[in-house]
């Protein structure tokens, strides 16, 4: 399978058929809390895509030229590190975001509240990196899982907030008002996306 039949896999698989979200239901606390407008959506989804797309980038270059033995510059084998190396980075990612957006969109870094630092122990984030080794995946393809597996879930928290936002002026029984029926939701856009599940790439 060549370069660009892998990369055309990997963007498809990580946005439509194993979306973090609703295939693997990773960064469910993000999708959840900040899903309630569209706007603060977009600004969450776009956060969580430049931190994973980055974080996969950087982490596979650290897994490859200093943890792992038959490439690292040290010649020691430190891949019992990854999991600890790969959260300090993205905990430096989330920061640096946070610092970004609170100098230039106030506005958008106090909507998000406190699901931004979230970010640092948002499952999806250290579950794309993680996965990138897991799956024996080079610089290339580790960045492009990182950026298409943040657009799926930009994806999913857009489509989550545009449906809520509507099921605000449905009618629906008073047991189900308020969180559970972000539940629901959920659970039929998830049913949804499972059509998605016997897409191939040849």
């Amino acid at each position: 399978m060549g370069l660009l039949t892998s990369i055309l896999s990997i963007s498809l698989g990580a946005i439509l058929i194993n979306n973090f979200i609703f295939s693997q239901f990773l960064g469910c606390c993000p999708f959840l809390g900040c899903s309630s407008k569209v706007d603060t959506a977009v600004g969450m989804g776009l956060a969580v895509t430049f931190v994973m797309g980055l974080a996969s980038a950087i982490c596979s270059l650290i897994n490859t030229y200093i943890l792992v033995a038959e490439t690292s510059i040290f010649g020691v084998d430190l891949s019992f590190l990854q999991t600890l190396t790969f959260i300090l980075v993205i905990a430096a990612l989330v920061q640096f975001v946070e610092m970004f957006l609170k100098k230039a969109i106030p506005s958008l870094y106090s909507a998000l509240g406190i699901y931004l630092p979230l970010i640092t122990t948002n499952c999806a984030v250290l579950g794309v990196v993680l996965l990138n080794v897991q799956n024996s995946y080079n610089f290339i393809e580790s960045t492009v899982y990182g950026i298409t597996g943040g657009l799926g879930f930009l994806l999913a928290i857009v489509l989550f907030a545009s449906v809520r936002e509507r099921v605000q002026f449905a009618e629906y029984p008073e047991s189900f008002e308020g969180f559970p029926i972000c539940l629901v939701t959920a659970s039929l856009l998830a049913l949804a996306f499972m059509g998605f599940s016997g897409m191939k790439i040849f």
